[in-house]
């Protein structure tokens, strides 16, 4: 190695150099095989990754050996453990799984309990760059004592070795039997913690397990009571675009269950409101989702409803019309007529719904749909003008678009006020039919008009985000 330095060469002839690394681990003084592990960590960005594999089982048997074997003290171990963490970070993690292989995860839990300082430190940050990696190694880890390790350490440090701990905690509690040892453990200020402070990567994992942990009914209020809800709404806020989404779903997942209010205190619809409007489909559902779970509380849906003012006017169309799925959705309690007409959005929908694109026309027209089941709600479409453009629709070669129409007709027709009004509409054999088809299309699917949402489909999403 030292030669390929010296020569400046920009191809040097690693294979050679690897010759004389393995002949001074082999056979060479303890000082000698320190500063050759020093020189491979040195240069282990430029040594190609198919040579580096060919170091691994070297440095994982030294890390191995026993602790008190006087061959092989201290500061060697702490010394192939910081060449292992600089080989660890090259490439996508196929080194990680060469050195896991090997033992490496084995050897870090056994060590960890009895270092300090320095090889602590080094130890640690080896750790976590594998359990990043390494789903196997989480397993290990989990298997052989190593969460009691690390939370034991967490309970007794506060310096800067946290955040690598915290890393790690993150990483392994993306597996169920971990997460269930966090409870049992009563550990789960520290999962609460690590949504809060690291990178982003870390955080959205540790965002994600709170979104599995809060199923559980015991679970989920030990972290509402640990002040989780702040936390994430922080990461909704600040996060980037995959992490906004995690956080957002996981929000869901909690207020599902009973924290509507403390999840609408936070300050969370604005940021629901933002993600409505984004590009990301994934993002439309949830923030749709959520808002159905958050409108049960009557001034959720009055500050919801004037967030989808906003948007069906400044929107962009697939924002107008998530927006208007919202309002379908919200038009199931018996509160949401009420808050949508003092909204003055009925007029903005009837506009849309005569001029608006052909997919803002199918979520109002489910909107409009539904809101006809109250009377208020048809007295304001009424009003607006909304029933000679659904007499129109009638004829659209859009069968969405007719079957909505056929719903809000066939509930003006049953109200006295509009009897005579959509008479010479509804009485006409094709109309019938029309009726017919949509209650055999309801029992054969199932569902109403109404695009419900259940708690099972945001945990389901939780898996997966």
């Amino acid at each position: 190695m030292e030669g390929g330095e010296n020569s400046k060469t920009e191809n040097p002839n690693w294979e050679e150099a690897m010759v004389k690394y393995e002949n001074v681990m082999a056979s060479g003084t303890k000082s000698m095989k320190r500063k050759a592990m020093i020189m491979l960590a040195h240069y282990s960005k430029r040594v190609p990754e198919h040579v580096l594999v060919t170091t691994i089982p070297i440095l994982t048997q030294i890390l191995g050996e026993n602790i008190a074997n006087d061959s092989f003290p201290d500061l060697l171990q702490e010394t192939a453990a910081y060449c292992l963490k600089c080989i660890a970070c090259r490439g996508d993690g196929a080194l990680v799984n060469e050195m896991c292989g090997h033992g490496v995860t084995h050897s870090l839990i056994r060590l960890l309990p009895c270092a300090e300082g320095k090889m602590q430190k080094v130890l640690i940050k080896l750790l976590m760059v594998v359990v990043n990696f390494c789903s196997t190694s989480r397993i290990v880890v989990g298997a052989n004592g190593g969460l009691e390790i690390i939370i034991s350490l967490l309970n007794s440090c506060n310096n800067d070795v946290r955040l690598y701990l915290l890393e790690i905690l993150s990483a392994l509690a993306l597996r169920r039997e971990i997460r269930k040892e966090l409870i049992r453990l009563g550990a789960l200020h520290f999962i609460v913690e690590a949504v809060g402070v690291g990178n982003m990567v870390s955080r959205e994992r540790a965002c994600q397990s709170i979104g599995l942990l809060g199923v559980t009914r015991e679970a989920r209020r030990t972290l509402v009571e640990l002040g989780v809800i702040p936390v994430l709404v922080e990461l909704f806020r600040n996060g980037d675009n995959a992490t906004k989404l995690v956080a957002g779903n996981t929000l869901g997942v909690v207020s599902a269950h009973g924290y509507v209010r403390q999840v609408a205190e936070a300050r969370a619809i604005p940021l629901y409101a933002e993600l409505l409007q984004g590009s990301d489909a994934s993002g439309k559902e949830i923030a749709q989702d959520v808002f159905c779970i958050l409108a049960v509380s009557e001034p959720n849906s009055v500050e919801i409803v004037g967030h989808m003012v906003r948007i069906l006017r400044e929107g962009d169309d697939e924002a107008k019309a998530a927006a208007a799925d919202v309002i379908w959705d919200l038009s199931v309690y018996k509160h949401a007529t009420s808050v949508v007409w003092a909204s003055g959005m009925i007029p903005i929908l009837v506009e849309l719904l005569g001029h608006g694109s052909e997919e803002v026309k199918k979520s109002v027209s489910g909107a409009f749909s539904q809101l006809s089941y109250v009377g208020a709600g048809r007295m304001a479409l009424a009003e607006a003008g909304a029933i000679p453009i659904l007499n129109d629709m009638l004829h659209d070669d859009t069968e969405e678009l007719k079957y909505n129409a056929v719903e809000a007709l066939s509930n003006f027709h049953e109200d006295p006020l509009y009897h005579d009004t959509v008479s010479d509409v509804v009485d006409v054999p094709s109309f019938r039919n029309m009726q017919n088809r949509l209650v055999q299309i309801r029992n054969e699917h199932m569902t109403g008009s109404l695009r419900r949402m259940s708690v099972q489909q945001l945990i389901s999403i939780a898996s997966h985000v």
